[in-house]
């Protein structure tokens, strides 16, 4: 299905400057009310509607074929990130998060999923060099493909949003502050590799909730 399409005819526009969404001195007219949802959603369905299909069905394969998956995020993309893990392992699939007592090493044969909105974030560098060194595949998810970490990445799934690399001044494109379009993008993004690792694995839907916490 045609992407555009999918998320209405307000996908098809380039993404319009800041100063368009109606804004005064940088603050969020207050009474826009109901329009600040449909501004936020047109946003994300532009991203997304940009988003390379054949690159996420690339991600979801590397995922699917991995040994081992191990990943890692900083800030609020971490929550996404961590989200994911939870659907990877409903799948079956081997995945842990750099931190947690129990992550094993990386080795030949791993994936190491990592987020960064901006590519340039210290400690996402340092993991990814280490990842590596150990002969595991980096897959990067960013919206920087100029970035160092794009650099050392073996494969990149760009998101094209705003984040705290473009938000500021002129460059800023979003009602939503700092890196929320990338972040919220990712949570969708990551709902739909769900979805296709789910065909891939051929898992059920029961056999996922099965594998759901009773601990909660």
């Amino acid at each position: 299905m045609n992407k555009n399409k999918l998320f209405g005819e307000n996908v098809s526009r380039q993404s319009r400057p800041f100063s368009a969404f109606g804004q005064t001195g940088g603050t969020v007219m207050t009474g826009a009310g109901t329009d600040l949802f449909r501004i936020a959603l047109c946003e994300l369905g532009n991203v997304l509607a940009r988003v390379d299909d054949g690159r996420i069905d690339a991600a979801c394969a590397m995922l699917a074929n991995a040994r081992r998956i191990v990943v890692y995020g900083c800030g609020r993309e971490a929550l996404q990130v961590k989200g994911f893990t939870m659907r990877l392992y409903h799948l079956g699939l081997p995945v842990s998060v750099v931190g947690e007592m129990t992550t094993p090493p990386l080795t030949a044969g791993d994936v190491f999923l990592v987020s960064s909105g901006p590519g340039e974030t210290s400690t996402v560098l340092t993991l990814m060099r280490v990842a590596r060194e150990a002969g595991a595949t980096v897959l990067l998810l960013t919206a920087q493909t100029g970035s160092s970490a794009a650099t050392l990445a073996d494969f990149t799934l760009l998101i094209p949003a705003q984040t705290m690399a473009d938000d500021q001044g002129l460059d800023k494109t979003s009602v939503l502050p700092m890196g929320s379009v990338f972040e919220g993008a990712l949570f969708l993004l990551f709902e739909v590799m769900v979805l296709k690792l789910k065909a891939i694995t051929g898992m059920s839907s029961e056999a996922m909730r099965a594998r759901h916490t009773n601990m909660e």
